[in-house]
């Protein structure tokens, strides 16, 4: 009888811990249902401690939270990945292996982002419902939301257009060398993709037309495809290219395109893969950005424009120090972002070619925040940096890690520019 009453209160216990969640509840009936056994049956031993281990491996399960089967992230809590935003898969579901498929495609690309940004929007300090502050209309509705408790841009309408607010120039800003990222969001299948998924467009069009453009790239979320259109400078003939699957592609979580443009030369990267690649593409000189579904929502974060890439030995040589940009993290966390496999493969080969070289990694923050968040973020970051590139086969002993914080700037914390230039990764040589 002892035995029945503490069985019953573990019960109890278990289910005041969360009577909330399913887990715990069918628990409870298969408590009830064997404690019945039990009682008429006391000598029933293995039912007792069926009940109990079944009991103590649950609770154990809702105290650590869930794997994401997307990222490989532990510990979640909620519906969904605190780490990429995936929905938690279904109770009692074969859980997946962590999709590792877009690190590789990184740690094998050859994007190389542009080296000075003059404009960046990671949608940080705006107004919930209002149009975001970094751009212009040429069309439709476009707002800032929330997605698992991160600013986003959302554009609301069929046919929304926006282009990046510039204060000079409006139609003439890229130049000859020029590099175009951005992080859109991959609607889930569902009944509905047809009519509610995304179709994201990128034009890249010249000053002279208002919305004609020499380069258009289509993502569609829903179908899970693409497509790439580019005008010949010499022929003016369209060189096109679609309908294959994007790789990688991450649904209810958020992909990365990257854009690479040399004089004449076009590359497009979709979560780090190269895409598309053609040599002779009649230069642009503005973008703009279009979401052409009826009903649906297309949602867009971390806008980056940049001038022309300077290879790493020419950097440090001539300043004796490698300031970079393409090192990445989430938003208040010191997570390292995928696309940042690629500017740390570049840092570990330039090491590992010569050995006598030790670096400083120096984090940097711009002034948004206190310094109370900043500093030991800063620090956090350059840590995780070095842990990479240790990982990578570098001896510790070469690298330091040292969070800087907003402590040491290099342009106006005032201004979008400023801010976005302040927040960077620095290699100093000792």
């Amino acid at each position: 009888m002892k035995r029945i009453v503490m069985l019953a209160l573990a019960l109890v216990l278990a289910c005041s811990i969360a009577s909330g969640q399913n887990i715990l509840e069918r628990l409870k009936q298969k408590g009830r249902e064997v404690l019945e056994n039990v009682v008429t049956n006391n000598e029933n031993e293995q039912q007792q401690e069926e009940v109990e281990e079944v009991l103590e491996a649950e609770e154990e399960a809702v105290a650590e939270g869930w794997t994401c089967p997307e990222c490989g992230h532990e510990g979640n809590t909620g519906k969904f990945c605190e780490e990429c935003g995936a929905k938690q898969p279904a109770a009692g579901g074969a859980a997946a292996a962590p999709k590792k498929q877009v690190t590789t495609a990184y740690a094998k690309s050859d994007f190389v982002p542009g080296d000075e940004i003059f404009f960046e929007d990671p949608v940080e300090g705006e107004q919930l419902g209002e149009f975001p502050s970094r751009w212009d209309s040429m069309g439709g509705n476009c707002e800032v939301a929330m997605i698992n408790g991160e600013q986003v841009i959302t554009m609301t309408d069929a046919d929304t257009r926006i282009t990046p607010l510039m204060k000079e120039n409006p139609r003439n800003y890229l130049g000859d060398i020029y590099t175009f990222e951005l992080d859109f969001w991959g609607t889930e299948f569902s009944e509905n993709d047809e009519v509610d998924a995304a179709r994201y467009l990128i034009n890249f069009g010249s000053e002279e037309w208002d919305t004609g453009q020499s380069i258009e790239i289509e993502v569609f979320t829903g179908g899970g495809n693409y497509s790439i259109r580019a005008e010949n400078a010499s022929t003016e003939d369209e060189i096109t290219k679609g309908g294959e699957n994007i790789p990688g592609l991450q649904r209810n979580a958020w992909n990365h395109l990257a854009v690479s443009f040399n004089q004449r030369a076009l590359k497009v990267y979709l979560n780090g893969e190269r895409v598309f690649s053609a040599p002779n593409v009649k230069p642009a000189t503005w973008v703009w950005i279009t979401n052409n579904i009826w009903d649906a929502k297309g949602y867009i974060k971390n806008v980056r424009i940049a001038k022309g890439a300077v290879p790493l030995y020419e950097r440090l040589a001539s300043e004796g120090k490698i300031v970079t940009y393409a090192i990445t993290f989430d938003t208040g966390k010191a997570t390292l972002k995928p696309e940042s496999t690629v500017e740390i493969n570049r840092i570990t080969e330039l090491m590992k070619k010569d050995a006598s070289l030790k670096f400083e990694v120096q984090g940097h923050c711009d002034s948004t925040g206190s310094d109370a968040v900043n500093d030991p973020l800063s620090q956090k970051r350059a840590e995780a940096i070095v842990a990479a590139l240790v990982q990578n086969g570098i001896a510790a002993d070469r690298l330091t890690a040292v969070g800087k914080g907003s402590h040491s700037p290099i342009a106006d914390n005032s201004t979008d520019e400023g801010r976005a230039k302040n927040r960077r990764v620095e290699f100093v040589k000792k």
